[in-house]
């Protein structure tokens, strides 16, 4: 049976503990950021393992590949990237498995596989990721004949942004795909980060968004760096909503979340835009939150996952909230087992 959704991004081992701020200072980290590694932080990976870190299966990208599987069907959704071989995709592999994710790596011996410290805070998290060989994907990967199998019998991609960073010309390969067959691309814009260094390679691949992904810190940073002249996130989402688009036969959503506050969804086609909707998050009392780390993830894998199940963007919406509702109950990005089902 052909896997009904595609996923693109750096498949990540997350190596996460609860340090204390002066952790954060040492290393010249924001509370809650994301950032790529460089020289400075290199010692941080061994250093976290002094505080009882965990080891978990991580990428933002598979995060909401796993989060999308959850509320499908089995053997709905395969994700690509690409890792080492070693005893950390094996790793992933498995947790993957277990979750009914299907693993489509592209393996770099020379590699180790990529990892990111997510270090706690409170109710924050910081993410410093090394890439390693996530930065090693190649387009050729994707456009062999069993990956490209897998494209072409899929209706619907999802792409992290932090892919940006790595492999453009494997982006726009699914983006162009899927504007010539009429499926549906969707993005996240994953970190503020990406808007501010990595403009221009997201603005190669904006035109084929049918559904874009972010949060009101990365909504900021776009419009910051694209010159918006606005800081209100609903006009943020709708400067993006009517971007040109490569394929006008469907419409754009610009879906914003904003942490506890509600998640906003600017829709465009040809005319402009056509609606724009607030929609209140589940509300969950502070003691029954565990960890932040992963909540957009499960919100953008639950959302997906029921666009591509055929729910409305109303329906999809509370699929992602009450997803991300569970994440923050448990430690890392993780989903509730024995599995649940939604409930309204």
């Amino acid at each position: 049976m052909p896997f009904s959704l595609l996923c693109l991004g750096n498949p990540l081992l997350d190596i996460q503990a609860v340090c204390p701020t002066e952790f954060l200072e040492k290393y010249d980290l924001k509370a809650n950021d994301a950032i790529l590694a460089d020289e400075k932080h290199m010692p941080i990976y061994e250093e976290i393992l002094k505080y009882d870190a965990q080891f978990l299966a991580g990428g933002a990208a598979q995060n909401t590949a796993r989060g999308a599987q959850y509320v499908l069907p089995a053997d709905s959704v395969v994700y690509c990237g690409c890792v080492g071989e070693d005893k950390f995709s094996n790793f992933l592999r498995e947790a993957n498995k277990k979750e009914g994710l299907y693993s489509a790596y592209l393996v770099e011996k020379d590699q180790p596989t990529g990892k990111c410290a997510v270090i706690v805070t409170g109710a924050h998290r910081s993410l410093v990721t090394d890439l390693s060989a996530a930065n090693h994907y190649k387009v050729d990967h994707l456009k062999s004949p069993e990956i490209w199998k897998f494209v072409e019998d899929a209706q619907y991609y999802y792409v992290g942004g932090y892919h940006l960073t790595v492999c453009v010309p494997a982006i726009l390969a699914l983006g162009q795909h899927a504007a010539e067959t009429n499926k549906v691309f969707s993005m996240n814009l994953s970190a503020p980060f990406l808007a501010q260094f990595f403009k221009d390679q997201m603005d190669s691949v904006a035109p084929y968004w049918d559904i874009l992904i972010g949060n009101e810190n990365e909504a900021a940073a776009y419009a910051e760096s694209h010159n918006l002249g606005v800081t209100d996130v609903t006009e943020i989402a709708k400067a993006i909503a009517t971007l040109p688009k490569a394929n006008t036969k469907r419409p754009r959503h610009v879906v914003i979340t904003q942490g506890a506050d509600s998640t906003i969804i600017v829709s465009a086609d040809a005319t402009g835009v056509t609606g724009t909707k607030v929609y209140p998050i589940r509300p969950i009392a502070a003691s029954e939150i565990v960890d932040t780390n992963g909540a957009g993830d499960s919100f953008a894998g639950g959302f997906i996952g029921s666009i591509v199940a055929g729910k409305s963007i109303d329906e999809a919406v509370e699929v992602g909230h009450w997803l991300a509702s569970w994440t923050v109950r448990l430690n890392g990005p993780a989903f509730p087992y024995p599995k649940i089902e939604y409930s309204a």
